[in-house]
Formats: C-alpha cells, structure tokens, sequence
C-alpha cells in the first residue's frame, strides 16, 4: 500500500471510517442511480428519451471505479463497503416506487438532488483529496437540465400534471431527508463526523439543524425550476 494512504493519511481510525463510510454511500448511489435510470429508459415515450437515460445511467456507472480505487487504496474492500448500504438505498426505492415517466423523472431529479446535496454538505469537513472525489461524483452530466425541459413541457401541456407532481415531490423530500437522517444516525463514524468526534472539525446539534434547513431549502429551489409548487 503507498506510503501516503493510511494510516499515514488519516491517523484517526474514527475518521478514516467516516471516509469509508461516505465514499461507499456516495458509490452505491452511482450504482442505484445507473440502475434507475436504466429502468427509466423503459418507460421513456421516445426513442430520443431513451437514449438520452442511457447516456446518463452510463455516466453515473462511470464515476463507481475512482471510488473503488479509493476505497482500496484505503484497505477496505470496497464492494463490502458499498453493500453495507444496499438496505438503505432499497428501502428508499421501495417507498418510493414511481407509478409511471414523469414521476420517474421527478424522483430522480429530487431524490438524487437532495442526497448530492447532503454527499456535499459533508464533504465540507474532509480532507482536500476525498473532498475532491467526493465533489467530483456529484457533478451532473446533464441530467437535471433534461428532467427540467421534460417536465415543465409536459405540464404546458396538461397542466393537470403539476398538481400531482408537486405532491409527488413533498413525498420524495419527506423520504429522502428520513433517510439521510438514518444513514448519518445509523453510522457511527459519519456521526462523529458531524459532531466532530474525529481529528476534522464538526458540527453541533443547531449547525445539524441547519444543515437540513439548507436541504430542505435546496429542494424547494428544485420543484420552483421545475414549474411546481413546493
């Protein structure tokens, strides 16, 4: 292993869990991201829609290996890191199941939005290099520009979508904030990370709060650019 990974790199055992921890979350979301989009593609009314998704779910599928390199460069076995979080993701995706293409995009787009935004949230309080990985697999290769076209066009052209829409999307956000609330109570090491349990500065319970303020503030910008109310 190189000299300059751990333990050189992160001393701190408790923090170099919470790496591992975050990069595996931040994999496994490529993961079901990829497959999510993949099945979205079936749905897809064009030819054009269709491969359009797989540009996309291609894209996300792209951004696992740096991640894994990372996660083996850490000592972990980065499959088993990333399958610790398999429950999670699923439970999500069953809840929250879309009942035909526009809802698919619409979770998407929310879904995915708030847990980059809670992925960036904490990156905040990493070193620069997993930081920088981290913002790296959140960047977006163009697919919230295109669920925003497709959406704000079907609902000029039944205007009776965005009603449901935006109910649609208040369900996603309440699911979406329980469960980035379980993933960071249910890891121990990602919660002394916010709490500053390791050798990086963290948050107290107000910052917390705040935190999921701003999340749920991002959301509301989200459903306003897609044309719904909030």
């Amino acid at each position: 292993m190189p000299a300059s990974v751990d333990p050189v790199t992160f001393p701190d055992p408790v923090y170099r869990e919470a790496v591992i921890d975050l990069l595996a979350a931040v994999g496994y979301g490529e993961v079901s991201a990829f497959e999510r989009l993949a099945e979205d593609a079936r749905l897809a009314p064009t030819l054009e829609d269709k491969v359009a998704l797989g540009l996309f779910a291609s894209a996300q599928i792209g951004k696992v290996e740096p991640i894994r390199l990372r996660l083996t460069e850490l000592g972990a076995d980065p499959f088993a890191a990333m399958e610790a979080f398999r429950d999670g993701f699923e439970s999500f995706h069953t809840h929250t199941a879309p009942s035909d293409w526009w809802e698919g995009l619409v979770k998407a787009y929310v879904g995915d939005g708030l847990a980059n935004d809670f992925y960036r949230e904490i990156a905040a309080f990493l070193d620069p290099q997993t930081r920088d990985l981290v913002l790296t697999s959140l960047e977006d290769a163009g697919h919230a520009e295109f669920v925003v076209e497709r959406v704000r066009a079907g609902i000029e052209a039944d205007p009776r979508l965005a009603g449901r829409l935006a109910l649609w999307g208040r369900r996603l956000m309440g699911e979406a904030l329980t469960e980035a609330q379980r993933v960071a109570a249910d890891r121990d090491a990602l919660s002394a990370l916010l709490a500053g349990g390791t050798d990086m500065p963290g948050l107290d319970l107000a910052a917390i709060g705040r935190m999921f303020t701003r999340l749920t503030e991002r959301h509301v910008e989200r459903m306003t650019g897609l044309g719904l109310e909030h």
